[in-house]
């Protein structure tokens, strides 16, 4: 509990209340002609070859139709005799999935989804019950109940989400004139349909291809990063290509630039490429590509009329390679090659923001009349993400998430079935319901941005775990003027350090951060320490970014069994305070010393406590707080069970709550934080069990969906979570509380309670003192 001292003459008072914290990963991407730096291996390249099936099989095509937002998701359709149809999701598994996409030319499966999520399909459901080992060249060869034997309705139709990257070299099996998203590049298939080469039916045709690059050609490009400009090239049939600009169009420019995480396009000098086409040949792709600039890849636009001339070196005699010149958001200026230096620069929008932030991740939120409130994710779509996206400084959506997956927000749900046509400067600009009846936080809507690839993962690595999210780490310095792997020194190595290590690698976050790593032997080569004195404040892209020493290092106890390690989670947990618990429940107590002994034991009381006599009062601030658990995985305490320390309940964490009290001025004027008394569940959200209580040595812990209270007559109390940062959150936005706190010598009011990240900047101004709960990181 607080004893408040030498409040007589205060009126009007700050009360901080504060969580911990959060660091979400980047997502990465690769521009291949950056290449690998020495000793990282290169990836390896699968060139497609021609299956062999049994000629018993059923000759079936797939297809991917129905409410899709990307081409490389949708419903699975199958044609078979002649009439398409469906697949049931019946005993559908991620084995049945990798079949389909690798049967549809896609490298792998990244999901399914079950109950018509792409709309319902028409015909007949043509497989149910299909169980593939996920090593079938087609899904006629998986076991199933028979090809249209089913009992399934459309409500069951099973929808599959393919990886972007196409496998190299693939050809369409079957010779069917009715895919929707032909392959383009295959000549004999082509030329054996002579209708869908004109008319019509060119307009279905997608641009599908393996993999798409801006290739920096000038040199000033090819140092920067960033790259920005460059050629827009394709790869169809293993080889890479040009694209013919004669009906190249600024459309098109827009979506390859949002591909690669740029917001727009601009002019680029055209004079200094048309040099450079003269000098080298370029190898032209053989089709015209036609966007409408609102898609989220190229693979989505259609595939345009023929460009060739009768060479293929020719672009019809009259053009030359497309190139294209993206402008980056703020947060990502172009950088030498070498230095890697330049962080991350977080930019505050004023009507928009993911929440948490992270490298273009996380739920939306937008600002109304001074207070962030949520979206909620009806018809909530990749077009209305792409807008989000660009409005911050990213690309354009490569997912739109529902149902709160990237956390659920605590403030107003401000916009409700958002309607965009894409080309919208902002979310706000967009039609959307003003009501939000029925809209919960479990809908709140959020955005998975392409960013622009800035090189950071290459110059990090985990060795010697039991799985890549795990291991000893090992970052590539420069030392003695050549790149180098070795170790980071342990020697304050702590969750920060970790957290920024699993963003950097497109881990997650860090779920424990290790001072010795005895057990993983790593890579022998790189025992020695290069990295020493690393101090992050989490909010970095890379290690590098972070203080820690230059060419001389500090590192006592050495590298190799010493070195600092991590592990990864895909998942973390979110501590949020109820601010109305903690405005209806405040009120003043004068309490004498002998009656705090509990308090004072447990170094609950302000530091001046120690000095006060057995028979004198303390002025105590009470009130009741509830910690809700709005993650995505449990809170659990650092130490194992084996560590706890026993005093009237089992202690958990050393130090798991502080809270100060500061005049208008700033000034501190009472302190106060406790241990960890007692996780456990003491109520969760409907549908949801408890997990963890505290009596007879249970484990202790806050399940996701449920929270913690601690009464107000209890006498030490919670207020900021995990001061240490012993334990990692997924979001830092929501880890402060701030109150307004009105004193008159007798009676306290507490009122205008409200989470970090809830009101605008102009609005926290008001409140002096703590931003963060980063004031008690070393």
């Amino acid at each position: 509990m607080q004893a408040v001292h030498h409040l007589h003459h205060l009126r009007h008072l700050a009360i901080l209340l504060a969580l911990l914290a959060l660091l979400v990963p980047p997502v990465p991407a690769q521009y291949e002609h950056l290449g690998y730096p020495p000793g990282y291996p290169d990836p390896e390249q699968e060139m497609y070859s021609v299956p062999r099936i049994p000629p018993d099989t059923p000759r079936i095509q797939l297809r991917l139709a129905g409410d899709k937002r990307k081409h490389n998701e949708g419903r699975v359709e199958v044609f078979y005799n002649g009439e398409w149809g469906t697949v049931c999701d019946d005993d559908f598994s991620i084995h049945n999935a990798k079949v389909v996409c690798r049967e549809l030319g896609y490298l792998e499966a990244v999901s399914w989804s079950p109950s018509s999520k792409y709309g319902k399909g028409e015909g007949r459901v043509w497989f149910d019950n299909v169980h593939c080992s996920g090593k079938e060249s087609t899904l006629a060869l998986c076991p199933s109940n028979g090809i249209g034997v089913s009992d399934c309705k459309h409500s069951e139709d099973v929808g599959v989400v393919c990886s972007d990257k196409r496998i190299p070299g693939f050809k369409f099996i079957n010779t069917m004139p009715n895919h929707v998203e032909l392959v383009t590049g295959w000549r004999p298939f082509l030329s054996s349909f002579p209708s869908l080469l004109g008319g019509q039916e060119m307009k279905v045709l997608k641009a599908l291809v393996e993999d798409v690059r801006i290739h920096a050609i000038l040199s000033s490009s090819r140092k920067r990063i960033p790259v920005t400009e460059g050629y827009v090239e394709v790869k169809d049939g293993g080889k890479w290509m040009q694209i013919c600009n004669v009906a190249w169009n600024q459309q098109n420019s827009r979506v390859i630039c949002g591909m690669f995480g740029f917001p727009s396009e601009r002019k680029h000098n055209a004079r200094v490429y048309k040099m450079f086409a003269r000098r080298k040949k370029p190898s032209y792709w053989d089709y015209s590509v036609n966007c409408t600039g609102n898609e989220a890849h190229l693979s989505s636009c259609h595939l345009g009329g023929s460009v060739g001339g009768k060479t293929n070196e020719s672009c019809g005699g009259r053009g030359l390679p497309v190139v294209v010149s993206c402008v980056p958001g703020r947060a990502f200026a172009p950088t030498p090659v070498s230095g890697f230096r330049k962080a991350f620069r977080k930019e505050h929008d004023p009507n928009t923001l993911l929440s948490p932030f992270s490298c273009g991740e996380g739920r939306v939120e937008v600002l109304k009349s001074g207070e962030w409130g949520t979206i909620c994710d009806d018809r909530w779509s990749l077009l209305a993400s792409s807008v989000v996206c660009r409005e911050l400084g990213f690309g354009t959506a490569k997912e739109s998430l529902s149902g709160g997956r990237l956390g659920q927000g605590m403030g107003p749900v401000h916009m409700n079935e958002v309607q965009c046509s894409g080309f919208e400067k902002s979310i706000t600009e967009c039609l959307f319901n003003k009501e939000s009846l029925g809209c919960s936080h479990e809908e709140d809507a959020a955005v998975r941005c392409n960013v622009p690839e800035m090189g950071f993962q290459e110059r990090l690595r985990l060795r010697g775990g039991r799985n890549p999210f795990e291991g000893r780490v090992e970052v590539l310095m420069e030392r003695n003027g050549s790149l180098t792997w070795g170790t980071v020194c342990s020697d304050g190595w702590g969750t920060m350090e970790a957290m920024v290590t699993c963003r950097q690698l497109g881990l997650g976050f860090a779920s424990n951060a290790f001072q010795e790593t005895w057990y993983w032997p790593g890579d022998v080569s790189a025992d020695r320490v290069v990295m020493s004195g690393l101090r992050c404040s989490g909010t970095e892209m890379s290690l590098s970014h972070c203080l820690h020493h230059g060419q001389h290092l500090s590192c006592p106890k050495g590298g190799g069994r010493n070195a600092a390690g991590v592990s990864c989670s895909e998942t973390a947990p979110d501590l949020v305070l109820n601010p109305q618990a903690v405005e209806l429940t405040t009120y003043m107590e004068d309490r004498p010393m002998f009656m705090l002994q509990c308090a004072y034991e447990e170094d609950c009381l302000a530091s001046g406590s120690s000095q006060s006599p057995a028979n004198s009062y303390r002025r105590l601030l009470r009130f009741s707080s509830q910690i809700h658990n709005n993650g995505q995985s449990d809170f659990r305490p650092k130490a194992g069970r084996h560590s706890w320390v026993w005093h009237e309940h089992y202690h958990s964490m050393e130090v798991f709550t502080h809270y100060d009290l500061f005049s208008l001025n700033g000034t501190k004027v009472a302190e106060g934080h406790k241990a960890s008394f007692c996780l456990e569940d003491s109520e969760c959200d409907e549908g949801i069990e408890k997990r963890y209580e505290c009596a007879n040595f249970g484990e202790q812990g806050i399940t996701v969906g449920c929270f913690d209270s601690y009464r107000h007559d209890i006498d030490c109390q919670w207020v900021v979570i995990n001061p240490n940062y012993e334990v990692p959150e997924s979001d830092y936005t929501n880890n402060i509380m701030k109150c307004r706190c009105r004193y008159d010598g007798n009676r306290v009011w507490m009122y205008n309670c409200h989470n970090g990240g809830s009101l605008s900047s102009e609005s926290e101004q008001t409140f002096p003192g703590l931003l963060s709960n980063q004031v008690t990181h070393r």
